[in-house]
Protein backbone atom coordinates (compact mmCIF):
# COMPACT_ATOMS: atom_id res chain seq x y z
CA UNK A 1 0.00 0.00 0.00
CA UNK A 2 1.16 3.61 -0.43
CA UNK A 3 2.04 5.83 2.18
CA UNK A 4 -0.97 8.21 1.04
CA UNK A 5 -3.05 5.12 2.00
CA UNK A 6 -1.81 4.18 5.23
CA UNK A 7 -2.76 7.65 6.06
CA UNK A 8 -6.69 6.58 5.51
CA UNK A 9 -8.69 5.46 8.47
CA UNK A 10 -8.72 2.03 9.05
CA UNK A 11 -12.20 1.05 7.69
CA UNK A 12 -11.17 2.85 4.30
CA UNK A 13 -7.60 0.53 4.16
CA UNK A 14 -9.59 -2.67 4.46
CA UNK A 15 -12.22 -1.36 1.52
CA UNK A 16 -8.40 -0.52 -0.40
CA UNK A 17 -6.92 -4.20 0.11
CA UNK A 18 -10.21 -5.73 -0.85
CA UNK A 19 -10.22 -3.99 -3.96
CA UNK A 20 -6.46 -3.12 -4.56
CA UNK A 21 -4.80 0.45 -4.82
CA UNK A 22 -6.07 1.05 -8.58
CA UNK A 23 -9.42 0.72 -7.98
CA UNK A 24 -9.11 3.32 -5.07
CA UNK A 25 -7.24 5.47 -7.90
CA UNK A 26 -9.88 4.61 -10.78
CA UNK A 27 -12.49 5.82 -7.61
CA UNK A 28 -10.35 9.00 -6.37
CA UNK A 29 -10.09 10.46 -9.85
CA UNK A 30 -14.12 10.71 -10.03
CA UNK A 31 -13.15 13.87 -8.00
CA UNK A 32 -12.08 15.70 -11.23
CA UNK A 33 -15.35 15.01 -13.13
CA UNK A 34 -17.82 17.83 -12.53
CA UNK A 35 -20.75 16.51 -14.00
CA UNK A 36 -22.74 14.59 -12.02
CA UNK A 37 -23.89 12.28 -14.79
CA UNK A 38 -20.84 11.84 -15.87
CA UNK A 39 -19.18 10.89 -12.87
CA UNK A 40 -22.21 8.45 -11.84
CA UNK A 41 -21.97 6.59 -15.25
CA UNK A 42 -17.78 5.81 -14.54
CA UNK A 43 -18.96 5.48 -10.98
CA UNK A 44 -21.06 2.53 -12.16
CA UNK A 45 -18.25 1.03 -14.76
CA UNK A 46 -16.06 1.02 -11.67
CA UNK A 47 -18.91 -1.19 -9.20
CA UNK A 48 -19.17 -3.46 -12.47
CA UNK A 49 -15.41 -3.78 -12.12
CA UNK A 50 -15.34 -4.23 -8.86
CA UNK A 51 -18.00 -7.09 -8.63
CA UNK A 52 -15.30 -8.77 -11.30
CA UNK A 53 -12.83 -8.60 -9.12
CA UNK A 54 -14.56 -10.18 -6.00
CA UNK A 55 -17.22 -12.56 -7.91
CA UNK A 56 -17.82 -14.32 -4.70
CA UNK A 57 -19.83 -11.49 -3.66
CA UNK A 58 -22.66 -12.16 -6.27
CA UNK A 59 -23.93 -14.61 -3.84
CA UNK A 60 -24.88 -11.86 -1.18
CA UNK A 61 -27.97 -9.98 -0.71
CA UNK A 62 -28.48 -6.33 -2.30
CA UNK A 63 -25.11 -7.05 -3.47
CA UNK A 64 -25.32 -3.34 -5.79
CA UNK A 65 -25.89 -1.73 -2.65
CA UNK A 66 -22.83 -2.94 -0.37
CA UNK A 67 -20.69 -1.92 -4.08
CA UNK A 68 -22.28 1.54 -4.11
CA UNK A 69 -21.81 1.62 -0.61
CA UNK A 70 -18.27 0.71 -0.64
CA UNK A 71 -17.45 3.40 -3.67
CA UNK A 72 -19.22 6.04 -1.47
CA UNK A 73 -16.99 5.50 1.28
CA UNK A 74 -13.78 5.54 -0.67
CA UNK A 75 -14.93 8.64 -2.82
CA UNK A 76 -15.61 10.35 0.27
CA UNK A 77 -18.67 11.82 1.07
CA UNK A 78 -18.52 15.08 -0.30
CA UNK A 79 -18.55 13.35 -4.08
CA UNK A 80 -22.24 13.65 -5.16
CA UNK A 81 -23.27 10.67 -7.04
CA UNK A 82 -26.96 9.57 -8.34
CA UNK A 83 -26.37 6.39 -7.58
CA UNK A 84 -29.24 3.33 -8.43
CA UNK A 85 -29.46 2.74 -4.48
CA UNK A 86 -29.48 4.69 -1.72
CA UNK A 87 -26.06 5.90 -0.33
CA UNK A 88 -25.14 5.66 3.17
CA UNK A 89 -21.52 6.48 5.19
CA UNK A 90 -19.99 2.96 6.11
CA UNK A 91 -20.94 2.00 10.46
CA UNK A 92 -17.93 2.26 12.44
CA UNK A 93 -17.73 0.88 15.74
CA UNK A 94 -16.41 2.85 18.28
CA UNK A 95 -16.96 1.43 21.44
CA UNK A 96 -14.65 -1.91 22.42
CA UNK A 97 -16.29 -5.55 22.26
CA UNK A 98 -16.62 -7.38 24.94
CA UNK A 99 -14.07 -10.14 25.72
CA UNK A 100 -15.03 -13.77 25.07
CA UNK A 101 -14.55 -16.10 28.01
CA UNK A 102 -12.52 -19.40 26.94
CA UNK A 103 -14.04 -21.95 28.72
CA UNK A 104 -12.09 -23.18 31.14
CA UNK A 105 -13.40 -25.90 32.77
CA UNK A 106 -13.74 -29.30 31.19
CA UNK A 107 -16.65 -31.50 30.55
CA UNK A 108 -17.56 -33.72 32.97
CA UNK A 109 -17.29 -36.92 30.55
CA UNK A 110 -14.83 -36.08 27.73
CA UNK A 111 -16.63 -38.76 25.45
CA UNK A 112 -19.91 -36.68 25.53
CA UNK A 113 -18.01 -33.15 25.33
CA UNK A 114 -20.33 -29.85 26.64
CA UNK A 115 -22.61 -30.45 24.25
CA UNK A 116 -24.84 -33.26 26.05
CA UNK A 117 -24.13 -31.34 29.21
CA UNK A 118 -26.41 -28.53 27.71
CA UNK A 119 -28.71 -30.84 26.05
CA UNK A 120 -29.17 -32.72 30.04
CA UNK A 121 -29.60 -29.23 31.50
CA UNK A 122 -32.36 -28.56 28.90
CA UNK A 123 -34.12 -31.73 29.55
CA UNK A 124 -34.29 -30.90 32.77
CA UNK A 125 -36.61 -27.59 32.38
CA UNK A 126 -39.12 -29.60 30.50
CA UNK A 127 -42.25 -30.98 31.77
CA UNK A 128 -42.14 -34.68 32.89
CA UNK A 129 -44.15 -35.85 30.16
CA UNK A 130 -41.66 -34.49 28.01
CA UNK A 131 -38.45 -35.24 29.89
CA UNK A 132 -38.50 -39.09 29.96
CA UNK A 133 -38.88 -38.77 26.26
CA UNK A 134 -35.67 -36.37 25.75
CA UNK A 135 -33.73 -38.51 27.89
CA UNK A 136 -34.32 -41.39 25.82
CA UNK A 137 -32.69 -38.91 22.46
CA UNK A 138 -29.84 -37.73 25.08
CA UNK A 139 -29.06 -41.52 25.91
CA UNK A 140 -28.89 -42.62 22.28
CA UNK A 141 -27.27 -39.71 21.56
CA UNK A 142 -24.22 -40.60 24.07
CA UNK A 143 -24.36 -44.00 23.05
CA UNK A 144 -23.72 -42.53 19.52
CA UNK A 145 -20.54 -40.54 21.10
CA UNK A 146 -19.51 -43.36 23.26
CA UNK A 147 -18.84 -45.50 20.20
CA UNK A 148 -17.03 -42.65 18.36
CA UNK A 149 -14.77 -42.03 21.49
CA UNK A 150 -13.66 -45.38 22.61
CA UNK A 151 -13.87 -47.23 19.31
CA UNK A 152 -15.94 -50.17 21.37
CA UNK A 153 -19.65 -50.41 21.64
CA UNK A 154 -21.06 -49.17 25.38
CA UNK A 155 -23.64 -51.44 27.92
CA UNK A 156 -26.96 -49.70 28.01
CA UNK A 157 -26.55 -49.67 31.84
CA UNK A 158 -23.46 -47.72 31.27
CA UNK A 159 -25.17 -45.11 29.42
CA UNK A 160 -27.35 -45.10 32.29
CA UNK A 161 -25.35 -44.49 35.27
CA UNK A 162 -23.15 -41.84 33.05
CA UNK A 163 -26.76 -39.90 32.15
CA UNK A 164 -28.04 -39.77 35.85
CA UNK A 165 -24.31 -38.45 36.79
CA UNK A 166 -25.02 -35.70 34.06
CA UNK A 167 -28.23 -35.29 35.63
CA UNK A 168 -27.28 -35.23 38.89
CA UNK A 169 -30.09 -38.45 39.16
CA UNK A 170 -32.46 -36.39 37.56
CA UNK A 171 -33.18 -38.38 34.90
CA UNK A 172 -33.76 -41.92 35.41
CA UNK A 173 -34.84 -44.70 33.38
CA UNK A 174 -35.78 -48.12 33.75
CA UNK A 175 -33.11 -50.24 33.03
CA UNK A 176 -35.46 -53.36 31.50
CA UNK A 177 -37.59 -50.87 29.44
CA UNK A 178 -34.56 -49.57 27.67
CA UNK A 179 -33.15 -53.15 27.31
CA UNK A 180 -36.60 -54.60 26.09
CA UNK A 181 -37.52 -52.18 23.57
CA UNK A 182 -34.16 -51.17 22.44
CA UNK A 183 -34.38 -47.17 23.54
CA UNK A 184 -30.44 -46.54 22.53
CA UNK A 185 -30.07 -48.40 19.81
CA UNK A 186 -29.05 -46.26 16.89
CA UNK A 187 -30.30 -46.82 13.40
CA UNK A 188 -27.75 -49.52 11.28
CA UNK A 189 -27.05 -46.11 9.28
CA UNK A 190 -25.65 -44.15 11.64
CA UNK A 191 -24.09 -46.86 13.99
CA UNK A 192 -20.08 -46.34 13.25
CA UNK A 193 -18.62 -49.97 12.24
CA UNK A 194 -16.03 -51.25 14.35
CA UNK A 195 -15.11 -53.84 12.16
CA UNK A 196 -11.88 -53.37 9.98
CA UNK A 197 -13.00 -53.03 5.98
CA UNK A 198 -10.83 -55.07 3.90
CA UNK A 199 -9.44 -53.21 1.39
CA UNK A 200 -10.97 -53.20 -2.68
CA UNK A 201 -8.74 -54.19 -5.33
CA UNK A 202 -6.45 -56.80 -2.88
CA UNK A 203 -6.62 -60.22 -4.01
CA UNK A 204 -6.76 -62.90 -1.29
CA UNK A 205 -3.95 -64.39 0.28
CA UNK A 206 -4.80 -67.93 -1.16
CA UNK A 207 -5.10 -66.58 -4.60
CA UNK A 208 -2.21 -64.33 -4.53
CA UNK A 209 -0.10 -67.82 -3.82
CA UNK A 210 -1.57 -69.58 -6.53
CA UNK A 211 -0.63 -67.01 -8.93
CA UNK A 212 2.91 -67.25 -7.59
CA UNK A 213 3.18 -70.78 -8.24
CA UNK A 214 1.49 -70.66 -11.74
CA UNK A 215 4.05 -67.87 -12.46
CA UNK A 216 7.06 -69.65 -10.86
CA UNK A 217 6.32 -72.61 -13.16
CA UNK A 218 6.50 -70.66 -15.73
CA UNK A 219 9.38 -68.98 -15.20
CA UNK A 220 11.09 -72.46 -14.41
CA UNK A 221 9.87 -73.84 -17.59
CA UNK A 222 11.69 -70.87 -19.62
CA UNK A 223 14.82 -71.20 -17.57
CA UNK A 224 14.78 -75.17 -18.75
CA UNK A 225 13.81 -74.42 -22.27
CA UNK A 226 17.02 -71.83 -22.47
CA UNK A 227 19.66 -74.44 -20.55
CA UNK A 228 18.38 -77.11 -23.17
CA UNK A 229 19.33 -75.17 -26.34
CA UNK A 230 23.15 -75.37 -27.74
CA UNK A 231 24.45 -71.87 -27.71
CA UNK A 232 26.53 -71.88 -30.91
CA UNK A 233 29.63 -69.54 -31.28
CA UNK A 234 29.63 -66.29 -33.12
CA UNK A 235 30.92 -66.46 -36.88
Amino acid sequence: MSPETLNLPFHLQLLVREYGQSTYQLIQGLRKIDDVAERSRRAAGIVQMMLRLRPSLRELPEVQTRLWNHLYAMAGEDVQLDAPVPLASPRLRTERPKRIEYPRQSPKLKAYGKGVEALVAKALTLPDAEREQAAVQIGRTMKFLFRQHNKENAKDTTILRHLAELSGGQLRLDPQAVADQGLFELPASTAPSLQPTPREGRPERADRRNDGDKNGKKNNKKRKKFRSEVQQPPQ
